[in-house]
């Protein structure tokens, strides 16, 4: 089945397109906000983010949000005021980010946490994925489910819910539950706390969830605690390209821990290693991606279309 991996002409009459250059030079005159040496700690293992793609993608969308940050706060001011509450409270503005696997949500969230730190009108920033929210592995084993880790289903919805209406709400302490990717589990008994972030970052596949067919379009679905969501895309072969790359640097690095999930592919051959990417890209990722992860990028406010080096190339910005 070939799939259009291209945005729709009526989508696009939704978006405003800049491409690069255009993007770039909306940065108008804000400064730089990070340095080689914060990006030394920021990288991912296969995403190799540059200074120059700081200056031209992530500044002018640092100061995007950052006015976007400051009017959003005006209307709950004037929701405040209009209610007659008597003392103001701060409500958290979040971030949703989605994407495939291995097309670098995770680095991206990371150096937009970051850069959205450095504005002093939002110093707290926090970062939360929904890795933490997916169900225990002997949870999924009794349901059948572990070979659909990632799809919708594998998640505990719910739980993820709770947590952004009580962040949404100004709740002091939000706990969340931490995901090992060693130990591809929950760690029990560890949590993530959030205390009143200026801005939470929400960073997961299936985060843009849309709602679907009769009563389901009654439900609450995480997109909707969101004030500004962003996807990351790529052409399906780039990002299997990427994934496989990444599944062979990890046989490298950490699948050598005997700790590892996956220390079993530690000792396969280079053309063994990338025979088994290229099924569990094939027969998981994929599907994944079709079904469930692609037909939610037109419900983001922004949408990143990346080359083959990793680079943003367009920007597609939603006009309403």
């Amino acid at each position: 089945m070939t799939v259009n991996t291209h945005i729709s002409s009526t989508a696009i009459s939704r978006y405003l397109k800049f491409d690069r250059q255009q993007w770039k030079a909306l940065r108008a005159q804000t400064p730089m906000l990070l340095s080689e040496e914060d990006l030394v700690m920021l990288r991912g293992i296969n995403d190799e983010v540059s200074l120059g793609e700081v200056e031209d993608i992530y500044v002018p969308l640092s100061r995007y949000l950052n006015l976007h940050v400051a009017a959003i706060q005006h209307l709950y001011d004037a929701r405040r005021e209009f209610m007659g509450e008597p003392a103001p409270q701060k409500v958290p503005y979040i971030i949703g980010i989605a994407g495939s696997v291995a097309v670098g949500k995770s680095t991206f969230s990371r150096v937009l946490r970051a850069s959205l730190a450095r504005w002093p009108d939002h110093p707290r920033v926090d970062l939360i994925t929904t890795d933490g929210f997916l169900y225990p592995n002997h949870v999924l084993q009794q349901r059948g489910l572990m070979k659909r880790k990632g799809f919708p289903e594998s998640y505990n919805l719910r739980r993820l819910l709770r947590f952004l209406a009580d962040v949404k709400a100004g709740v002091r302490r939000v706990s969340a539950p931490v995901y090992s990717h060693l130990q591809y589990d929950i760690v029990p008994d560890q949590q993530q706390t959030v205390e009143q972030p200026d801005i939470l970052i929400l960073e997961g596949l299936n985060v843009l969830q849309s709602p679907g067919e009769g009563r389901d379009s009654l439900r609450v679905f995480v997109s909707d605690f969101f004030d500004f969501s962003i996807y990351i895309d790529a052409d399906e072969a780039t990002v299997a390209r990427w994934y496989i790359q990444r599944f062979l640097r990890l046989r490298d690095t950490i699948f050598q821990d005997s700790r590892s999930y996956f220390h079993r592919y530690a000792k396969l051959t280079g053309s063994e290693a990338r025979t088994t990417a290229e099924s569990i890209w094939t027969d998981i990722n994929l599907p994944n991606l079709r079904e469930n992860i692609k037909p939610t990028r037109e419900r983001a406010h922004l949408i990143l279309e990346k080359g083959d080096k990793h680079q943003v190339e367009n920007v597609h910005l939603r006009r309403v």
